[in-house]
């Protein structure tokens, strides 16, 4: 076991500059050697003595020894990255997809990760990507949605080469709703809406539906003019014994009497969503790809084109990504807007828009589309698989800065005049220092503060006792010690920051100073709040406020 042991602290020290960590390095025995947990005392003092020998050796020396005792660790395993699966009958170049939201309300996370699928393979089939706003119910489209999902499109970095608005299209919905019926292939009918329910449970035909063709027709011209809402509907001859509920003689045409926020009162008579969307996506699209709530709607859509003589495209569903613990229903987001007076961007939201504003990198919708995938596995989503793939783009680039939460004032005795030079990125030398100028008066972070000795980080060393209420503060060394706390500060010319964070349904706002480099950050810039985490500058005025984003 000891050469297995030697094995795992050279290829930490290797993966890591030289540098191994026996706390690194302990689990990895463990996982590997679980009898060793019996004699963990033993282990660990082997561990720290193997550290230290392994860390006086050159970077040359270690990887050496390495080759000698495990050649094949050495070898650097190529990450398979994972890909879009090849679909069926996808030309490239003559591919179209179509992102189909109905504009009712702002995006969230899981129409980003369905529309970024849709976006991926036009890009991979060199396609055509159609973005089509399904509004042929009056009653639900609103005009400041329309813009702000191709804002938030924008945003996230979609880009789509047509736009569709499915109510500029009504006179091509009547001209083959009138040829079914002219084709008796569908009639007026007058039963309520419980008439119609019971007859389908009851798998019993409608008697509206020995109408002739000439009366269908004169009910659909009435229709347009003077028929009153609810009086009368047009449906689709079908099976009323057919085994899915879907295809007993469906409703394609109903009468909404309701103001559309593109057409007015230009159109009374409205198609059914699975009418519009059958021939939509039958004369415009070669491949459908949606989630699996949609399943059950393929055969009637298909059946409805069948009817048509128009094309059926082909149609891929993939799991329905389940939101988990994140407000993305319209109903519950309106009721909050109006309760708390706020908006769609609100962070604790998991609209697009909310979720850019929290500091989400817009990459991070792609990979996790990428990672969905075409699979009918369930995939349920939280915040930290978002947060988690976030943190792998963000962290190389964020900038650093100091924060103390609920600060508290503390001189040191005997501290030099110093300007510290502390590197913008741990690992990022492109991004260079900030200096920030210390007179001895520096704030911490109220839970940070305590007797002992303490490491002002990339500063000097203090020593703090507590007299009475009071902390005394000595100034100790500049050289850092291993072994010595580290904790932020901040410098007397500090600036005042709001730390704001989504907790559930809250909002949490912690108060406390920054250091003063952060007035350098632009608005919108994600930043690393050390031993904090990740937040969005949101705004600076009256005083600066971050968006916390994830550890």
């Amino acid at each position: 076991m000891d050469t297995e042991i030697r094995k795992i602290v050279l290829k930490n020290a290797i993966d890591y500059k030289g540098k191994a960590s026996a706390k690194s390095v302990v689990p990895k025995i463990l996982g590997a050697f679980p009898e060793a947990k019996k004699n963990i005392k033993e282990v660990v003092e082997k561990v720290n003595a193997l550290v230290s020998e392994i860390n006086s050796l050159t970077l040359e020396e270690q990887i050496n020894q390495l080759r000698d005792l495990a050649p094949e660790l050495l070898e650097k395993k190529e990450k398979r990255k994972k890909s879009l699966k090849d679909l069926p009958n996808a030309v490239e170049g003559k591919f179209v997809a179509r992102l189909p939201p109905e504009p009712g309300k702002y995006l969230h996370v899981g129409h980003a990760i369905g529309f970024y699928i849709n976006y991926l393979y036009t890009q991979k089939y060199k396609g055509k990507l159609i973005l089509r706003f399904e509004d042929t119910n009056p009653q639900i489209p609103k005009k400041e949605y329309y813009n702000a999902i191709r804002e938030d499109l924008k945003a996230i970095n979609i880009h789509y080469d047509q736009e569709i608005i499915e109510s500029n299209n009504m006179e091509q919905y009547y001209s083959y709703g009138e040829q079914l019926i002219k084709e008796n292939l569908a009639y007026a009918c007058s039963c309520s809406k419980e008439e119609i329910s019971k007859k389908r449970r009851n798998e019993k035909e409608c008697s509206c539906r020995n109408r002739s063709t000439e009366e269908n027709l004169s009910i659909w011209k009435a229709m347009h003019a003077d028929v009153k809402e609810g009086e009368f509907i047009i449906r689709l001859k079908g099976n009323m014994k057919d085994k899915d509920p879907l295809l007993r003689d469906p409703t394609i045409f109903r009468i909404i009497d309701a103001e559309h926020p593109l057409q007015g009162r230009k159109y009374r008579v409205w198609p059914s969503y699975d009418f519009a969307v059958a021939i939509e996506d039958g004369l415009n699209v070669t491949h459908v790809l949606r989630g699996a709530e949609f399943l059950q709607r393929t055969p009637l859509q298909n059946h409805i084109r069948s009817l048509l003589g128009i094309k059926n495209p082909e149609i891929i569903h993939y799991s329905r990504v389940n939101i988990i613990g994140g407000l993305t229903s319209g109903r519950e987001i309106r009721k909050l807007i109006q309760e708390e007076n706020t908006t769609w961007d609100d962070p604790r939201l998991m609209t697009i828009r909310a979720l850019l504003r929290r500091g989400i990198n817009p990459e991070t919708f792609k990979l996790l589309a990428i990672n969905v995938g075409i699979s009918l596995a369930e995939t349920n989503l939280d915040y930290k698989h978002i947060s988690g793939t976030n943190k792998k783009l963000i962290d190389p680039i964020a900038k650093r800065c100091f924060f103390v939460a609920d600060p508290i004032k503390l001189i040191v005795e005997g501290a030099p005049e110093k300007e510290a030079e502390i590197p913008v990125h741990p690992k990022n030398e492109k991004l260079g220092k900030r200096k920030i100028k210390t007179n001895g008066v520096i704030w911490l972070a109220k839970d940070d503060l305590h007797e002992g000795k303490l490491r002002l980080k990339d500063l000097y060393t203090i020593e703090i006792k507590k007299e009475g209420e009071e902390y005394k503060a000595k100034f100790l060394t500049e050289v850092f010690e291993k072994g010595t706390e580290v904790i932020q500060w901040v410098p007397s010319d500090f600036v005042k920051m709001n730390l704001i964070i989504p907790e559930g349904k809250k909002l949490i706002t912690v108060k406390g100073y920054a250091e003063p480099t952060i007035q350098n950050y632009p608005v919108g810039e994600i930043i690393q709040l050390e031993r904090v985490g990740y937040g969005r500058i949101d705004s600076k005025e009256p005083e600066v406020n971050v968006i916390f984003s994830h550890k």
